[in-house]
C-alpha cells in the first residue's frame, strides 16, 4: 500500500486477531447444535423420513442450517471489537488537552513552537498513518524564534487520545481542521502542512476550507489510485509498484471495506505492509533516517490505544475510498499570489510513487513542485529539511 513510513510509522504494529471464546471457535458445533433443536433423536420423525425415502428433505435442511451458522460466524469474524474510547470506564485516561467538537467528539492536540499570542505565523499540522499529534514536522527553536511560528498538531479522530469518527469522510477530517483553529483562535488564516496520509487529508482542506488558508504544504502524499483525473495507466503502474500484498489490502479498502478489518488481521495470508512492518519499503536514504526516529517509541503505544480499526484500518477505507471530488480538479487558491500550495516529493520514494505528484502538478501548474533527487519518504526527518519546508512555505512572497 502506498503510505506513511512504511515501517517507522508500522514500527510497532502488530496483527490482532479476535480472541476465541469457549465453545465458539467454529460455525460448525453451533450447526449441529441447531440442528439438535429441530428434535432428532432415535423417536423422532427423522428415522421415519429414512425409512420411507425422506433423507433428501433433510439433507437440504442440514445444508441450510449449516450456512446459517457460516454466514453467522462470517459475520461475527468480519466485525470490528467496539473502540476503547479514552476517558470511559475501561478507557485509556485522558492526559492531552482536548476541545469538544460540535457533534460531541473530542479531539486531543499539542502546541509546539512560540506561543500562539506571539506568533506571527500560524500552522496545523496533520499527521500521518500510524502517527498522532507528537509526530510533528521538526523545525528548528531558532527558526521558530526568528520567525514567530506556533505550530498546532492534533490526533486525528480515532488516533491517541481522540475520539473515533464512525462517519469519518475526507470532508470531516477538514471540517474538524477548521473547527480545531476556531476553538484556538488562530484567526481568520492559518497555513496547513500534511505529510504522507496527512499529505493527502490535506486535499480536502484546499476544496472544503480554502477561504480559511494562507498557504499549504504537502509532503509526500499518499494518492488515491481511483481519484478521477488520472491515466488509467499511469495510476496501474503506480498501484502495479506496491508489493502484492499492498494490492491487495488497497483493493480490499476500496472495493469491500467492510471487509477491511478481517483481512488485515485474520493469518491466513498477510494483511498491509505498512501494519505488518516490512523494512524493505524503504529507500538507502530512509534507512539511514530511522535512528532520527527513536524517539517515537515512547508514544508509539498511544497512537493506536483505542483499537487498530478506528486508526489504520479506517484511515485505509477513507484514504483509498470514493472521495466526493478529486485534487486533480482544484482551482487554484491564490489566483493574486497572496499565498501559495507546495507540494515536496522524494525522487527515491519506494512508498508512495512519485509519478502521481508529479502528474497532479502537471495538471495544477499553480502548484509549486519540489522533487528532491535523492530523497526517500523520510525526507522531512532529514536534518534541517524542516527549516527548509516551512521557510519556503511562509516566505516564498516575501
Amino acid at each position: 500500500m502506498a503510505g506513511v513510513a512504511r515501517t517507522v510509522f508500522a514500527a510497532a504494529a502488530r496483527a490482532h486477531t479476535r480472541k476465541k471464546t469457549d465453545g465458539g471457535s467454529s460455525f460448525l458445533p453451533r450447526g449441529l447444535i441447531l440442528f439438535s433443536c429441530f428434535g432428532v433423536s432415535n423417536s423422532s420423525p427423522f428415522n421415519s423420513m429414512l425409512a420411507s425415502g425422506g433423507s433428501s428433505g433433510m439433507v437440504k435442511k442440514l445444508s441450510i442450517v449449516l450456512l446459517i451458522g457460516l454466514i453467522a460466524w462470517s459475520y461475527q469474524a468480519i466485525q470490528p471489537p467496539p473502540p476503547q474510547i479514552c476517558g470511559t470506564p475501561g478507557g485509556p485516561p485522558v492526559t492531552a488537552s482536548r476541545i469538544k467538537l460540535k457533534d460531541g467528539r473530542h479531539l486531543a492536540y499539542r502546541e509546539n513552537g512560540v506561543l500562539k499570542e506571539n506568533a506571527k505565523y500560524k500552522i496545523v499540522f496533520i499527521h500521518a498513518f500510524h502517527a498522532c499529534r507528537y509526530d510533528v514536522l521538526p523545525v528548528s527553536p531558532a527558526l521558530a524564534e526568528e520567525l514567530g511560528i506556533y505550530i498546532l498538531s492534533f490526533d486525528r479522530a480515532g488516533y491517541g487520545e481522540s475520539d473515533p469518527n464512525p462517519k469519518m469522510t475526507e470532508k470531516s477530517i477538514a471540517l474538524d481542521v477548521e473547527e480545531l483553529a476556531d476553538q484556538l483562535e488562530l484567526g481568520p488564516k492559518f497555513y496547513i502542512i500534511g505529510f504522507s496520509l496527512g499529505g493527502a487529508f490535506s486535499w480536502p482542506c484546499l476544496k472544503y476550507i480554502p477561504h480559511r488558508l494562507a498557504g499549504a504544504a504537502i509532503l509526500a502524499p499518499v494518492a488515491n489510485f481511483w481519484w478521477h483525473g488520472f491515466p488509467s495507466n499511469l495510476s496501474r503502474e503506480a498501484y502495479n509498484l506496491q508489493f502484492p500484498q499492498d494490492k491487495w489490502a488497497v483493493g480490499v479498502a476500496h472495493y469491500a471495506p467492510w471487509l477491511t478489518y478481517w483481512w488485515n488481521t485474520q493469518k491466513l495470508f498477510p494483511g498491509s505492509s505498512v501494519i505488518v512492518h516490512r523494512i524493505d519499503g524503504f529507500s538507502a536514504e530512509d534507512i539511514k533516517l530511522l535512528s532520527k526516529l527513536s524517539s517515537r517509541e515512547k508514544f508509539l503505544a498511544q497512537i493506536k490505544q483505542q483499537g487498530v480499526y478506528e486508526t489504520l484500518h479506517r484511515d485505509m477505507i477513507v484514504g483509498f475510498g470514493h472521495w466526493e471530488f478529486s485534487p486533480l480538479e482544484l482551482d487554484n487558491l491564490f489566483p493574486n499570489n497572496e499565498g501559495s500550495v507546495h507540494l515536496w516529493h522524494g525522487a527515491e520514494d519506494r512508498i508512495v510513487p512519485v509519478m502521481l505528484s508529479r502528474y497532479i502538478t502537471q495538471k495544477l501548474p499553480w502548484i509549486h513542485y519540489h522533487e528532491l533527487p535523492n530523497a526517500g519518504h523520510l525526507f522531512p526527518y532529514s536534518e534541517g529539511m524542516g527549516d527548509i519546508i516551512v521557510k519556503s512555505l511562509l516566505l516564498s512572497n516575501s
